[in-house]
């Protein structure tokens, strides 16, 4: 089916890191969160809050953070004695994947990620004569799938 309307783009990150002091320290992940918005041209709308978690053992602790930006948002959690950390950023406002993921990189000295982007927000038409043709069109899409499956 074919989309009407795209809100907005969706960048997941997960990746390891052997510097535990750049997934570790609250002023490394408020200043990430601080300077990353501008950076990539985005439009802060309240400071960062960041908070430290003790779980039950080391192994749950770590740090989650969110800045909320004009175009929605960006949220990290890390996992310093896994070496893991967890970035989303999503924002209305189209923004360049390859240099986000390369700043990511970088800042957190990752030695290993993966990431994917969605598009969010899709819409459909909705008054009845407008969506039949595109409901036929993806069912005919998928039929093809099946048959040279």
């Amino acid at each position: 089916m074919e989309k009407m309307l795209e809100i907005g783009m969706h960048l997941v990150l997960d990746g390891y890191t052997q510097d535990l002091n750049a997934i570790g320290s609250l002023d490394r992940i408020r200043n990430f969160l601080d300077s990353f918005p501008v950076h990539m041209g985005m439009t802060k709308v309240t400071a960062p809050y960041v908070f430290q978690y003790q779980g039950g053992s080391p192994q749950e602790g770590g740090i989650s953070g969110i800045v909320i930006i004009a175009e929605s948002h960006i949220s990290i959690h890390t996992f310093p004695a896994q070496g893991y950390v967890s970035v989303d950023i999503f924002s209305c406002k189209p923004f360049d994947v390859e240099e986000a993921i390369r700043n990511l990189t970088e800042y957190f000295h990752l030695t290993d990620f993966c990431h994917q982007v969605f598009d969010r927000g899709i819409e459909y038409p909705k008054e009845i004569p407008s969506v039949i043709p595109l409901v036929l069109e993806e069912r005919l899409q998928n039929l093809e799938k099946m048959v040279h499956t």
